[in-house]
């Protein structure tokens, strides 16, 4: 099979393969819907007839429409199978889509079957009907009671009935012959139900970019009050899949190149620092090109909106999530508000191309980070802790960003003064001052000037100015290795062992009569390298950079002090100016033209500001040089891996984003939300803590705490081209920013905040609990502290959150619910549970997710796949939800769920293998019935454990 995707309810289906084969049984009211239905029916039957006298049949409907154009019979839906009973209600409903609207004159079959079992293998035939839409129409109450022919076509097999399925007002109606496991049933009064048909999301300018391919399913549920409450299910596929990833692809290889030209522009360096520079480049190179052909095989991919999980392992789309989906349950009660209930599936973000034999990325960079010290000794570098680097990408990313708005500002400032504008100056200037002040403070930092010393420590012949030569040596002399025995020149800041300072730090130097000196410092007398290519000694004066840095704080305050003078000249224009002793900078100035007066001091500060740039770019690029090349190959494997899960992670948030912020338009109080505080997005993961599923997990923790540093921003579209209302993502690795563009007249209606350009944030938090037999395993013999750790750390993180939001928002922005909990007293007993011992604590999930809707979050539900397990808690939590929020009857409760987790009948079953489920169908029904398998793989596993142990007990005990 060459595509599949989730089932509706999350049992998977080949999306591709139904649509290329339209004869085939689709799964029980699955519907291809992108646009509106025009018509949904219920479905129900009176006195079966099964083949065997002594045996009720397990009843299910086939229903499809008879191509108007073609002639043939095109299979649309199938209800749900209920079993040994001869009056059936089916509550599984049926909709029709665009493709075969609904006419007046379309003409419909209904087959009737006789399932021998639940797996649907096995099916026989009892009766078909057909009907036209318009006789239904014309029916009283819109309602048919049709006979089922049977193949001999005698009327003998029972009838149908088929009535509009509407919500309303409950009528009595005498309905002894439909019996069922429910109690007796109320049937809906007939009304007008064309406002509560599937959204059509894809002609909708809001979500049409975003998602596509809309599945749906529809159903009817008894409520505890008799009434009868309307279901739908509706799956979506997201572009967002492939559009964040080739993004993504494309600002990776932007910022390896702009680094790869950062390295080239650091200037001549000593040969040792030379060769390493060029092996970083060379590493930088190969990942570039890496890069660009997989960005070139997903540009060759069109139509697809999703990678399948037998594509999971696939190289070319390693930075593709697994099965990204939406799901929205939208409810509609009787005299009620329609409620929705969103969730994103998809599978877990991880490096499943790269594999898991060493692990996942949480252990990967805990041993790298550990081993890094060794990594510099071998590779003679400097080692820099990881805050360090952290700080060098923060001062690149922060200067690079600030530089573009000084000049800018600047310009402006310019312009204000040939209009001679003084509420312009005033309003130009703050912001660059403001600009230029964040400016001078990122700068303020010791690594910088570190960093300027130990690049000049690393040319050809360099000396410090106040480093004394020593005595010329006799003997051979090498590269210093800069590590813990021989202090490097950032040694002295924080974290750095020892404490040795800069100006004693070692350096290399030449005699000019090219024989090697030696150096004295707290490491003892040192032999140099020899220079032949320098004849004399270049000295470094380590004031320097504090001069230069503050020359820009003084540029600004002449540009200031101008300003004021220029403006009290204006205001005092029938008085004489009185004289002004500006800064040395100043000298006395003419009324006259202001941009004459202010250009040279502007000049000046945009000036000094490219000069600081210039210098501190080169600098912090020389601390990465050290990473780089203390990590060969290691880190650029990890950096690699990272990116794939990152891009993975990212593509599932952004949809996720995307569906809440269009869920939540009209909504003032998560708005005020949204630019106050932000929103949680919880992930709930079902992984277990056993075999390759813990480098899973792993992968997935680093990969979801990364989305931390992103933010998004809501901007006005260019116009409402579909194509111009696609997200958009800005940035570098260590800040990304996802525009989520929305038309004019939408944007219009936003809190001004946020059409500022406000930065709205998103605190990620990942609760895991394993619930599959390997998880078992794990528990009883192996060590689930991993999950243990993330729980609680997340736990932490949400708690904090909470205590953010209820500061800064008041309680009534929230939604409301009918379980009246307390969100403080729902935390207090999610950290119970995440502190107890007990297996397969699903609590721990049950009450994470209970919050997050609450906190107007963001629900995301994961497995390996986003298959099984994500099917069975979705659903689960579905059935949960319509219980507790809108009154399912508990008599209902199990029924509800096997309707929303059948599966494909008939022609479909065992075409597939399902790769997480072994050699057990991916067709096959993801209810009930799987446990005994599952059970029964588990006890063989256990026993097989027992014996092992058993044996290596004994073998002790006798030895």
């Amino acid at each position: 099979m060459e595509d599949g995707i989730q089932h509706l309810g999350h049992c998977m289906v080949d999306m591709k393969e139904l649509r290329a084969d339209p004869e085939g049984l689709i799964a029980a009211g699955v519907i291809l819907t992108p646009k509106l239905p025009q018509v949904e029916l219920s479905l129900a039957c009176n006195d079966l007839v099964a083949s065997g006298r002594d045996r009720k049949p397990n009843a299910l409907v086939q229903v499809a429409v008879i191509d108007p154009h073609q002639q043939h019979l095109v299979t649309q839906s199938c209800t749900e199978i209920v079993e040994a009973n001869k009056d059936p209600l089916f509550l599984t409903g049926v909709t029709f889509p665009s493709e075969y609207p609904a006419s007046p004159e379309t003409l419909v079959k209904l087959t009737v079957y006789d399932s021998k079992d639940k797996s649907q293998e096995s099916s026989n035939f009892l009766g078909s009907a057909t009907f036209s839409v318009g006789d239904l129409l014309r029916a009283k109450d819109e309602r048919l009671t049709l006979s089922l022919r049977s193949s001999d076509g005698v009327c003998a097999a029972g009838t149908v009935v088929v009535s509009r399925l509407k919500m309303g007002e409950m009528e009595e109606v005498d309905v002894d012959h439909i019996t069922t496991d429910i109690p007796p049933q109320k049937c809906p009064l007939v009304c007008d139900s064309v406002s509560h048909a599937c959204v059509d999301r894809e002609n909708n300018p809001l979500t049409g970019p975003v998602f596509k391919n809309p599945v749906c399913k529809v159903y009817r549920f008894q409520t505890m009050d008799s009434k009868w409450m309307l279901v739908r299910e509706q799956m979506e596929e997201c572009t967002l899949s492939f559009s964040i990833p080739r993004q993504l692809l494309s600002l990776y290889i932007q910022e390896d190149m702009n680094r790869v030209q950062d390295l080239r522009e650091l200037g001549e360096l000593s040969p040792h620092w030379d060769n390493l520079r060029k092996e970083v480049m060379a590493r930088y190179g190969g990942i570039i090109g890496y890069y660009q052909e997989t960005l070139a095989e997903l540009d060759k991919i069109t139509g697809r909106s999703f990678k399948p999980s037998c594509c999971k392992a696939q190289k070319s789309l390693e930075f593709i999530p697994i099965n990204l989906h939406t799901q929205r349950m939208r409810v509609t009660c009787p005299r009620k508000t329609d409620a929705f209930y969103d969730i994103v599936t998809v599978g877990a973000p991880a490096a499943h191309f790269q594999g898991f034999k060493c692990g996942g990325l949480q252990r990967l960079l805990s041993r790298y980070e550990a081993e890094k010290k060794s990594f510099s000794t071998a590779y003679q570098c400097i080692y820099y802790s990881p805050e360090h680097t952290a700080k060098a990408q923060e001062v690149l990313s922060t200067v690079s960003l600030l530089q573009p708005l000084i000049t800018s500002s600047a310009d402006q400032l310019l312009q204000a003064a040939q209009e001679r504008s003084s509420t312009g100056l005033k309003d130009v200037l703050k912001k660059l001052s403001d600009k230029t002040e964040q400016f001078v403070h990122t700068l303020k930092d010791e690594l910088v000037k570190s960093a300027l010393l130990a690049l000049h420590a690393a040319q050809p012949g360099y000396v410090s100015k106040n480093q004394k030569p020593a005595q010329a040596g006799q003997h051979q002399g090498h590269v210093h290795q800069c590590s813990e025995q021989n202090p490097s020149p950032v040694q002295g800041l924080p974290g750095h062992s020892p404490a040795t300072s800069v100006t004693e730090s070692t350096v290399m130097c030449n005699n000019v009569d090219g024989s090697q000196t030696t150096t004295k410092g707290e490491g003892g007398t040192l032999p140099l390298k020899h220079q032949d290519s320098i004849p004399h000694h270049q000295e470094y004066d380590e004031e320097e950079w504090d001069r230069v840095w503050a020359n820009v704080a003084k540029c600004l305050n002449c540009v200031i002090a101008m300003v004021d003078k220029l403006q009290e000249e204006d205001n005092n224009r029938q008085e004489p100016v009185p004289e002004q002793q500006l800064a040395d900078v100043i000298t006395s100035h003419n009324p006259g033209d202001w941009k004459e007066q202010l250009c040279p001091l502007v000049t000046r500060l945009k000036d000094c500001v490219m000069e600081v740039v210039e210098k501190a770019k080169r600098a912090m690029t020389f601390v990465l040089l050290q990473e780089a090349a203390c990590s060969i190959p290691q880190g650029f494997l990890l950096q690699q891996r990272r990116d794939v899960v990152f891009s993975q992670a990212l593509a599932a948030l952004a949809c996720g984003f995307a569906m809440r912020l269009y869920a939540g338009m009209e909504d003032k109080g998560f708005l005020r939300q949204l630019h106050l505080v932000g929103l949680v997005a919880q992930f709930e993961s079902l992984l277990s803590t056993y075999s390759e599923e813990i480098g899973m997990l792993e992968d997935m923790e680093v990969g979801i705490s990364d989305l931390q540093r992103v933010v998004f921003k809501i901007t006005e579209a260019k116009t409402d081209d579909l194509s111009d209302l696609q997200p958009l993502v800005c940035g570098r690795r260590d800040q990304f920013t996802v525009e989520v563009p929305l038309p004019r007249l939408v944007f219009q209606t936003l809190p001004e905040e946020i059409k500022e350009g406000k930065p709205l944030h998103v605190f990620p938090v990942l609760f895991n609990v394993g619930i599959n037999e390997q998880q078992t395993i794990a528990e009883r013999f192996g060590d689930i502290s991993l999950q243990e750790r993330i729980n609680q750390k997340n736990f932490e993180m949400l708690e904090a959150y909470y205590k953010s939001l209820s500061e800064k928002v008041p309680l009534e922005c929230l939604p409301c619910f009918q379980t009246q909990t307390d969100v403080k007293e729902l935390l207090e007993t999610l950290g119970q549970n995440v502190v107890t011992k007990k297996r397969k604590n699903v609590e721990i999930l049950w009450i994470a997710g209970s919050i997050c809707r609450r906190l107007n979050g963001i629900r995301f539900t994961s497995c390996k796949s986003a298959k099984d397990r994500t099917s069975m808690s979705v659903t689960l939590e579905q059935c949960a939800l319509l219980r507790d929020e809108h009154q399912l009857s508990k008599d209902c409760f199990i029924r509800a769920l096997d309707c929303m987790r059948s599966r494909l009948t008939q022609g479909d079953i065992g075409q597939w293998e399902d790769p997480e489920a072994g050699n057990v169908s991916e067709n096959k029904p993801a209810s009930r019935h799987f446990y005994p398998i599952a059970l029964l793989l588990v006890s063989s596993h256990l026993l097989v454990v027992w014996l092992i142990l058993s044996l290596v007990f004994l073998l002790a005990k006798y030895q």
